[in-house]
């Protein structure tokens, strides 16, 4: 049966399928996780408490010719994981193995997603929609590499060797440790989305290219002060760090949206959304 032949209960049973295909996908590699998190729990996840962690050895060595850098050398910083609750290592595993699932089961999802959509669509229409799902997909890797490899350790060193009193020993909790872990790096990879919004924003017809070339001071202050919400460390470093991103984000989006909007143009030549 061809999609538009199809009915809105043939429509449903397909998006069940659709979810039901999905979760045996995440279920499936969620058990792969099982297997596999015990063995690279300390060596990723737990990494940035160690003074051997790749982003700290890359600002040691880079201090030596930036001198304003702050000290990253390996004999400064060591963390100690504390436990206090005694079902939170049991379901640390239980979240890090879906978590793990999930994420190496986001290609897969976007495929059917798009499978289930593209019957649907016209064909320049399908090729928009197609690029939007494979362009998210690798962003949102981008977004949540940055936030592993240098948003969640900077941020966690900064407070982690933060001292109000030197009567007082920093000691983190695991569920405090992986809180974090799982919010800043979520969050980044969402803000990485923000070139796929506004391309979207202008297939509509909302933005073009001047939006972005007129408010680009905004945009400069704008980064700042998501820096600052991001990084509640405060220091200049972390926050200079993050702002860079989140501002090439500003221009990636620029070069990607129409660069004019059209002066005249009739009902019946306006372009497709994702054309």
């Amino acid at each position: 049966m061809s999609e538009k032949e199809m009915s809105f209960w043939d429509h449903l049973e397909e998006f069940r399928w659709t979810l039901i295909r999905i979760i045996i996908a995440v279920i499936a590699f969620s058990v792969v996780g099982f297997i596999v998190i015990p063995k690279i729990f300390d060596t990723i996840i737990l990494a940035a408490r160690s003074s051997d962690f790749i982003t700290y050895r890359f600002f040691e060595k880079a201090s030596k010719y930036i001198p304003f850098l702050p000290d990253f050398s390996a004999d400064s910083f060591s963390v100690e994981m504390l436990n206090i609750n005694m079902t939170t290592q049991f379901m640390t595993y239980i979240s890090t193995s879906l978590a793990f699932g999930v994420l190496c089961t986001i290609p897969y999802i976007l495929y059917e997603l798009w499978r289930f959509i593209s019957p649907a669509l016209y064909d320049n229409e399908a090729k928009g929609v197609k690029t939007a799902f494979g362009f998210g997909g690798v962003m949102f890797i981008i977004g949540c590499m940055v936030g592993y490899f240098i948003v969640f350790p900077l941020i966690f060193r900064f407070l982690i060797t933060f001292e109000l009193s030197e009567s007082i020993e920093n000691m983190i909790s695991l569920d405090s440790y992986m809180n974090n872990f799982y919010t800043l790096i979520l969050i980044m990879g969402l803000v990485f989305e923000l070139p796929l919004v506004f391309w979207l924003l202008s297939k509509l017809g909302l933005i073009y290219r001047p939006f972005f070339r007129k408010y680009r001071r905004h945009a400069v202050i704008g980064s700042l002060l998501a820096a600052a919400l991001i990084t509640p460390s405060g220091d200049p470093f972390s926050l200079f760090v993050v702002t860079i991103p989140i501002y090439m984000l500003w221009e990636i989006s620029a070069f990607m949206v129409k660069k004019e909007p059209p002066e005249e143009q009739e009902d019946e030549d306006l372009p497709a959304i994702f054309e």
